[in-house]
């Protein structure tokens, strides 16, 4: 049996407020295309398949033409929930959709009945565990005292091992969406933790032919057996040094036989640039970031006007700018920075780090204004002196 392991699709997600929907529809195309070159015959996705608990309606067309489309290229698809989806939503007509080869397992129920599929060798048991959020877990699982995701999944393996052990001689594939020890986050994972421990050990899947883990984002391989394939697509700046990939694997009578890493294509680059907002609009050296996503921190002595919508002229796709001046010492409070200096010397400082050196005749204005704001309240104070006399 050949199977294709990917996860956190996250559709519907947004990159610095970006819609990547069409980016999304053209990694799962990919995808699909993949498992009809290769034969696959199972499609496991374990977790994160939308990025928000109430998907778009936009979204769910996307993530439904992946499936179909994985589906017509000749594999069945067995999916669990992770934490950016919603259990009851996304398992909504699970039965229904079983029967045109997509098995979603999204509650604590599902853990520890399998989807079973044959080969010529026998059985293969798919088990799926979705995330599973302690707090409101433990009960279901039997294990009231638990407080960890540690204890959680060993609750949940304890079941799947019990079921296991009735069927003698059938290979073993569990989908879990976890943070396992040794696994590296890139930045753009939410946080699981509860508690400050939201890892689990390694140890947790012994005896298993084969574990398609989800959560993290960069294609990563814990043991032989145990894999993150990452995400198809990246979603923060983090991980423009990743390749993004999904890993093929095939089973023999005895279990686990062969790994392959198959690296997708580039759906669309990720750069960061630095530089004067002229330079980055005319240097020829950043032509290779013109289709990329771009993060872009300006150098110039003072903040350019309109940046970004200049940065479009040229990087129709850039989604950030920052500004940041090259002689500004950030390691300076501000206290220590005007400490000792004369008020017409921090305003014409404040003067040159927005808007440029200013003139010899905008300082005149600039000195006869302050100079006016110090008499002032003497003058208010000498005025009301008289009043006071009075009232007395």
């Amino acid at each position: 049996m050949r199977m294709l392991h990917t996860s956190d699709w996250h559709i519907g997600r947004t990159f610095h407020g970006v819609d990547l929907l069409a980016d999304q529809a053209r990694s799962l195309a990919a995808i699909a295309a993949l498992v009809a070159a290769q034969s696959v015959d199972v499609v496991v996705v374990p977790g994160d398949v939308y990025d928000r608990s109430i998907p778009s309606s936009d979204a769910i067309a996307v993530c439904n033409r992946g499936f179909e489309a994985i589906r017509a290229a000749g594999a069945t698809i067995v999916a669990t929930a992770g934490n950016h989806d919603s259990p009851a939503r996304l398992g909504a007509g699970a039965s229904f959709a079983a029967a045109g080869g997509l098995h979603l397992r999204t509650t604590v129920a599902d853990a520890d009945r399998p989807v079973l599929l044959a080969d010529t060798h026998g059985e293969v048991a798919f088990y799926g565990i979705p995330y599973l959020e302690p707090e409101i877990t433990r009960a279901e699982l039997g294990v009231p005292q638990a407080r960890s995701h540690a204890e959680i999944l060993e609750a949940a393996m304890s079941r799947i091992r019990a079921d296991i052990a009735q069927r003698p001689g059938t290979r073993t594939v569990v989908l879990a969406h976890a943070f396992v020890v040794g696994g590296e986050a890139t930045g753009s994972e939410r946080s699981i933790s509860v508690g400050g421990v939201e890892t689990v050990p390694l140890s947790a899947f012994e005896g298993i032919d084969y574990v398609a883990l989800g959560h993290l984002h960069s294609p990563q391989i814990l043991s032989e057996s145990v894999r993150y394939s990452g995400s198809p697509l990246p979603y923060s700046f983090a991980e423009n040094s990743h390749r993004k990939a999904v890993w093929i694997i095939d089973l023999d009578a005895t279990g686990l036989h062969l790994v392959q890493r198959h690296d997708l294509a580039l759906v669309r680059g990720l750069s960061r640039l630095t530089g004067t907002l002229d330079e980055l609009l005319t240097d020829p050296v950043h032509a290779a970031a013109e289709d990329h996503y771009v993060s872009a921190t300006l150098t110039d002595h003072a903040r350019p006007v309109d940046a970004m919508r200049k940065l479009h002229d040229r990087f129709p796709h850039a989604v950030h700018v920052e500004w940041s001046r090259p002689e500004g010492n950030p390691e300076l409070h501000y206290r220590e920075r005007v400490h000792g200096r004369r008020d017409t010397e921090v305003a014409q400082s404040f003067l040159s780090d927005v808007r440029g050196v200013p003139t010899s005749s905008e300082m005149q204005w600039l000195e006869r204004a302050l100079a006016a704001a110090v008499t002032e309240p003497d003058a208010v104070t000498a005025a009301g002196r008289p009043a006071q006399e009075l009232s007395a």
